[in-house]
């Protein structure tokens, strides 16, 4: 399998090169914009699909080529060495398209295709106002109908959610005290009637995430996920590439930026030296370790609470890196220099990695409780 991927690198890399004058426009620094940075999305996404590459790594009995998850590692790692930026719509499809895939084959097999072609935007609905770490207390519910399902509630920090074509929802159709035993999965088209998406300003000024309200809003019962009431399985399903996929696309992104690091900074600056070398052993370590994930999920293994190294890995190396960014630039970083905003807007945004996703500390308590075997607080 490695001589495989390490082909594969190579011919993508060749392909690249063919298609250099193409893919100019995607080297190019990307938009502060994140409806910007979503149609320069879309256009890389149509290349990639129309000559397969982004098909690679998916069934074929849903539209792909193909092949198991590390083709697509590959496709993402290569991208960001080219210095072409992944799509951000890749950052979805790979949290809740394998789930999609296992537990709605009907719904991926109509709607994979397009989104991988950049013609469709998801988004994930799982966190509310007072359910974040603990999705088994949310309450946004969806009642039956016969024919599907009236949906009312609302769901929170969903990103693109405002932009989005459909929202992969998790919702309670049992009662509050059922906890992860009463929840479903659904597919919800968000142009349909009983929605209203509300962006959400962040401290860094972007509108990447946003509240989306359902009042008595009609889902088919055919964007149902799954069963009903086992929406909690499906999660936990999804959660595992949201560590092991996902965490690797970003590590690629990483790379990328301390690759640019790593050329400006100064050698006589012990300060911006220091903070790139520990940015670059914190990416490294996340790529091992989300690599090992990853060869799991190929091989058909379910990784279980030990991905929660994953996540933690991926936080520390994001808040890493934009502390790198931050001291080789430190005199100017804080004035109103234009061609710092995108930094110091990273390095904002990535206050916040050790909280979204299930924060550290909720993820050091489940590898406590559930890897290392630590006694509980107050018991020998």
């Amino acid at each position: 399998m490695a001589a495989d991927l390490t082909s594969l690198a190579a011919q993508f890399h060749a392909w690249t090169d063919e298609r250099a004058a193409e893919l100019a426009v995607f080297r190019h620094e990307h938009p502060s914009s994140v409806s910007d940075r979503l149609e320069l999305g879309r256009g890389l996404m149509a290349l990639l699909a129309a000559d397969g590459w982004s098909l690679r790594g998916w069934p074929e009995d849903v539209g792909g080529s193909g092949g198991d998850i590390r083709e697509r590692a590959v496709l993402y790692d290569q991208l960001e060495g080219a210095g072409i930026g992944v799509p951000e719509q890749f950052t979805v499809i790979e949290t809740v398209g394998p789930a999609v895939i296992r537990f709605a084959p009907t719904l991926a097999k109509e709607l994979l295709l397009p989104y991988l072609r950049g013609e469709e935007l998801w988004c994930q609905g799982f966190s509310e106002p007072e359910a974040g770490s603990d999705l088994a207390s949310l309450r946004c519910r969806a009642v039956p109908t016969g024919g599907g399902f009236l949906v009312s509630g609302q769901k929170i920090w969903s990103s693109y959610g405002h932009l989005a074509d459909r929202m992969v929802a998790l919702v309670r159709t049992g009662s509050a005290e059922s906890r992860h035993r009463g929840l479903t999965m659904l597919m919800v088209d968000l142009s349909g009637p009983g929605i209203t998406r509300r962006p959400i300003r962040l401290a860094n000024g972007e509108e990447e995430l946003s509240e989306v309200f359902f009042d008595d809003a009609p889902v088919a019962g055919s964007s149902l996920i799954g069963e009903v009431d086992k929406g909690w399985s499906v999660a936990m399903y999804l959660l595992q590439f949201e560590r092991g996929m996902y965490a690797w696309l970003r590590m690629a992104r990483l790379r990328g930026r301390l690759a640019r690091l790593a050329r400006r900074v100064d050698p006589a600056d012990p300060i911006g030296c220091r903070e790139v070398g520990r940015a670059l052993a914190a990416q490294r370590a996340l790529r091992a370790r989300t690599w090992h994930t990853i060869a799991r999920l190929a091989e058909g293994e379910t990784p279980g609470p030990e991905t929660s190294v994953d996540k933690v890995l991926l936080a520390t190396a994001e808040q890493a890196v934009a502390d790198a960014a931050r001291a080789v630039d430190l005199a100017a970083f804080t004035f109103a220099t234009e061609d710092l905003d995108d930094a110091r807007s990273e390095w904002f945004y990535t206050r916040a990695a050790s909280i979204y996703g299930g924060s550290a500390e909720v993820q050091r308590s489940i590898l406590a409780d559930h890897v290392l075997k630590l006694p509980s607080e107050g018991k020998a």
